[in-house]
């Protein structure tokens, strides 16, 4: 077992949502919970999923890989995901994508040296006339991000980060 005992138990939770047959339903609360232990979904996450799901580990793969809230690759402590589709990208979304690129010094799926941030360019997020937005670890929905709040955030995180 690669998880902790507590994430195991969360993911009984929503395994007991579905019948016991359905056990594939459970598959992306699963791989949320294993995420947010191990901060992405490696192959041995997968696997280990799949086998405590009792289902092939292709049908987890192809979960983890369709959805782009799940990281198959290691991530920063906080990801940013930028929305630049077009709503977004003419209210400023690319420019404040340029912004946070030039404030970290890192491009769309690079992590920071300190291992705090990595960004990730997004697909519509249903809030385009809130544009620019983001999210913060898939969770957090960000809107109207003009240069002040994008600072007082990453303030903030960085904060988070160290004190942790």
């Amino acid at each position: 077992m690669l998880l902790s005992e507590q994430a195991y138990q969360k993911i009984d939770k929503e395994l007991a949502k579905f019948p016991g047959d359905w056990k594939q339903s459970a598959i992306m609360a699963a791989l949320a919970v294993a995420q947010d232990e191990m901060g992405w979904v490696s192959n041995d996450v997968i696997e280990d999923v799949a086998g405590y799901l009792q289902l092939p580990p292709i049908a987890v793969q192809e979960v983890a890989s369709f959805y782009n809230m799940y990281n198959t690759k290691p991530a920063g402590r906080f990801k940013l995901t930028i929305c630049t589709n077009l709503p977004c990208a003419l209210r400023d979304g690319v420019k404040t994508a340029d912004y946070l690129k030039e404030k970290l010094g890192v491009g769309f799926n690079e992590i920071t040296p300190d291992g705090l941030f990595s960004l990730q360019e997004g697909e519509c997020m249903g809030a385009c006339g809130d544009a620019p937005v983001l999210l913060v670890n898939n969770k957090h929905m960000c809107v109207r991000m003009q240069p002040q709040q994008l600072d007082e955030m990453i303030s903030e995180l960085q904060q988070r980060g160290e004190s942790a």
